[in-house]
């Protein structure tokens, strides 16, 4: 159960109720499934108008990136999930991972990527910088930025930069409010959390 209560429909303002019927179109979209926890970030955030319509603005402009493949995104924002320890975020990028092809395989294998033969050593450095950016303190090697800088330009790892860091918070909203996982996955394999 989360700490606080999220804002019900029934006494939802109007903005509200439209961000609620988007986000709910949104991730059916994005995950074929829907469950009655599936919008609690969201409700949190109704209890501020203005910061529900400031993160919304936020969640659409990154939605649009596309200057890096569907799979480069899912990869750093699933890694960024499981290594936050996120479960809401774990269980709903495990869902939206699946839908853009993840096997169980690659689910599974996030949890030891570097010995993971299903990723590609490209992948693997996403993996490498969702981790360390994740990790408290923050810290990025030249040597792992200089590798990336090898395979993409400057709008894509801010890109990729952003991604992660939005990631991270949401995954830190959700922990703090201990809004757990919302049942997009279940019965179904999911990522697991890191363990470190």
């Amino acid at each position: 159960m989360p700490r606080l209560t999220g804002v019900r429909d029934r006494d939802a303002g109007l903005g509200a109720r439209i961000a609620f019927f988007f986000t709910k179109r949104r991730f059916r979209q994005l995950t074929g499934r829907e469950t009655a926890t599936m919008l609690e970030p969201i409700r949190m955030y109704a209890h501020v108008p203005r910061l529900l319509r400031a993160y919304g603005r936020l969640e659409q402009a990154e939605a649009k990136l596309d200057i890096l493949s569907p799979r480069q995104r899912a990869l750093a924002e699933l890694k960024s999930a499981t290594t936050a320890r996120c479960e809401f975020c774990i269980d709903l990028g495990s869902q939206i991972a699946r839908g853009l092809g993840f096997t169980d395989e690659e689910l599974l294998a996030l949890a030891d990527y570097r010995t993971a033969a299903c990723f590609s050593d490209v992948e693997k450095l996403i993996l490498d910088y969702a981790t360390v950016i994740t990790r408290t303190p923050v810290e990025v090697s030249n040597e792992l930025f200089d590798a990336l800088r090898l395979h993409f330009d400057t709008a894509q790892l801010v890109a990729l930069t952003h991604i992660v860091t939005l990631g991270n918070l949401r995954a830190r909203f959700n922990l703090a409010l201990d809004i757990g996982s919302s049942g997009l996955s279940d019965g179904l394999v999911c990522a697991l959390p890191d363990r470190s």
